[in-house]
């Protein structure tokens, strides 16, 4: 079998040593060269064709943001950041994600010998997950605008008690941004579940609530979901929707993981399912693995309305697929075809898969 090449990209000498023995400790993965900021790194992507990449945020001559926004149109491929979990970095890791990059790990700040441990061992299994990512579309559709939204008013104005469930995983941000930004303000209330670390959430709601007409906050205990607003599970909690007389409230709890992942999106669906049932919308985006296909399933048979992002426009076709494989969803769409889905859901059409 073919070992993965990995570039590993960082400013720091010790930190390049510290990734590359352990990224190397892992049969399937081989570190092919370092470099130490983006000018040496683009040399040496043309000349060792690595698979994937891992890269620090902040770094001289060049962040890791504008050096994605000049590699990924011309040369796409899979990357995965490497942040310190400070305001600053979460910041600008969320724009490397929106630039192209495919996930992140986070540099431990407290307990630096288990933390450390825990980091490479989280970096090794996302390298691994990185390299077999489709990101080819960065080459051609990443930078076209989206499709212009068909807004029928009456739909919308009759639709203020429903909700709006998406849950993405890998390659999530970008998916989720180039729906959310396409919503009226008037669009039914948004619950989100993505995949993120803790620290993260914050700016990622923030993130969209700068280019979105409805507003988006990250999600706290006892918010209302509300017809222009978006909740964004916080990281590190699980996030729920109940029916509290006519309103629908969304309450977040620590727990354990559920999938491998806290915020679960099987959680989330699940609650929808039991509380807004037939008033809801499930969406499901790209990302690996299978959280939330069964709680999707549960929504359909609840009278849901689902569908979910297509293998051709997914960064990783796991949770689509398999919800799709369980049947709990009713069409795959491609992904700038999803918010006119959705909003012809909301007006009671019947969908295929495009």
């Amino acid at each position: 079998m073919r070992k993965i090449k990995v570039l590993v990209v960082d400013d720091s000498a010790l930190v390049r040593d510290i990734l590359s023995q352990g990224l190397a400790k892992d049969r399937e993965i081989e570190v092919v060269g370092v470099a130490s900021d983006p000018f040496i790194a683009r040399d040496k992507i043309v000349q060792l064709k690595p698979d994937v990449l891992t890269l620090d945020v902040e770094m001289p001559r060049m962040d890791g943001v504008e050096f994605l926004r000049r590699l990924m149109p011309q040369y796409p491929m899979p990357v995965v950041m490497v942040s310190a979990l400070t305001k600053k970095g979460a910041a600008i890791t969320l724009a490397a994600m929106e630039a192209g990059a495919v996930d992140v790990v986070t540099k431990p700040s407290t307990d630096i010998a288990r933390g450390l441990n825990a980091m490479l061992g989280d970096l090794r299994e996302k390298v691994k997950i990185a390299a077999t990512m489709n990101v080819s579309a960065w080459k051609t559709n990443q930078r076209t605008s989206a499709k212009p939204v068909r807004v029928d008013n009456h739909a919308l104005a009759e639709s203020t008690d429903k909700v709006i469930a998406i849950g993405a995983s890998t390659g999530g941000t970008q998916a989720i941004r180039r729906i959310v930004q396409c919503f009226p303000s008037a669009t039914p209330g948004v619950v989100i579940v993505q995949h993120m670390p803790a620290g993260f959430t914050k700016h990622f709601a923030d993130s969209l609530n700068s280019v979105c007409k409805m507003e988006v906050l990250e999600a706290k205990s006892g918010d209302r979901v509300l017809p222009g607003r978006v909740l964004v599970a916080p990281g590190g909690y699980h996030m729920t929707v109940r029916r509290s007389g006519g309103m629908y409230l969304v309450d977040c709890q620590k727990g354990e993981n559920v999938n491998g992942h806290c915020p679960s999106v099987e959680v989330l669906f699940e609650s929808v399912a039991k509380y807004v049932g037939a008033n809801a919308i499930g969406v499901m985006l790209t990302g690996m693995g299978s959280d939330g296909a069964d709680g999707m399933l549960s929504m359909r048979r609840a009278g849901a309305r689902t569908l979910a992002q297509d293998e051709a426009t997914s960064v990783v076709y796991g949770m689509p697929k398999v919800a799709y494989e369980r049947g709990g969803v009713e069409c795959l769409v491609p992904l700038d075809a999803i918010p006119n889905t959705i909003l012809g859901m909301l007006g009671g059409k019947k969908m295929t898969s495009h």
